[in-house]
């Protein structure tokens, strides 16, 4: 298990900074966790499983 920032995570998922954020609040992506007082990671497994989902829903259309 690793944990990534948010240009990682951004970089991965092709998301910007604002849709991942969004997608947080609605529930549809994974929740970061902090990591001190002014930094939060994502734990990458996470973060992959999203990206293998949406392949995955891709797929069954």
């Amino acid at each position: 298990m690793r944990i990534m920032r948010l240009t990682e995570v951004i970089q991965t998922t092709g998301l910007a900074r604002s849709s991942i954020y969004n997608r947080m609040n609605e529930g549809s992506f994974p929740r970061p966790v902090s990591l001190g007082a002014r930094s939060v990671g994502w734990v990458s497994d996470e973060v992959q499983d999203w990206v293998e989902a949406r392949i995955q829903e891709r797929d069954e259309l």
